[in-house]
């Protein structure tokens, strides 16, 4: 069964109540990045080893100074290999669109020449056809011109013999 609880519980008010009003979340709290714990080496036992004495402030600040550098140093060299990276990918992406140009244009070529090649392969084709047909009609009418000189009588003006003289012929 559900039961309403009062708008003073503690559960159901602000669930950020148990901050303090004067807490505020954009606080300058970087100084406490950059000055870590100087790191210390463990000898196996667990007592926390004392702070360093003031005398040794300043080579604690080198040591900050130099990992400070050297995260600026580290920043600075992934900025510029994003950027190296960013322009590869662009000079592929250069590369990847000239290409898929060149491949357009080579597949218009192609399908030209295909159809030509095809348009080319069926006039030839009808040429060939036409050939055959004009040799079976050269190979007939040869047929009948040597079956019509076999068939005519042999004239007089054909024969061997010289005492046959043509009529037609005048001396």
């Amino acid at each position: 069964m559900l039961t309403t609880l009062p708008p003073s519980e503690p559960f159901l008010g602000n669930p950020f109540s148990a901050f303090s009003v004067d807490f505020t979340a954009w606080e300058d709290d970087s100084h406490h990045l950059l000055s870590p714990k100087p790191v210390t080496s463990s000898s196996g036992s667990d007592k926390p080893e004392p702070e360093p004495a003031e005398p040794d402030q300043p080579v604690v600040s080198v040591v900050d100074e130099r990992k400070l550098r050297r995260m600026i140093s580290n920043r600075e060299s992934a900025r510029r290999s994003r950027m190296r990276k960013q322009r590869h990918l662009e000079n592929l992406r250069n590369q990847l669109n000239k290409c898929r140009v060149e491949n357009r244009e080579l597949n218009n070529r192609l399908q030209f020449v295909l159809h030509h090649f095809n348009r080319l392969r069926t006039e030839n084709e009808w040429l060939r056809s036409q050939r055959t047909l004009l040799l079976q009609k050269v190979a007939n009418l040869t047929q009948i011109l040597i079956f019509q000189q076999f068939q005519q009588p042999i004239s007089p003006a054909w024969t061997c013999n010289t005492s046959l003289i043509p009529i037609n012929q005048v001396n």
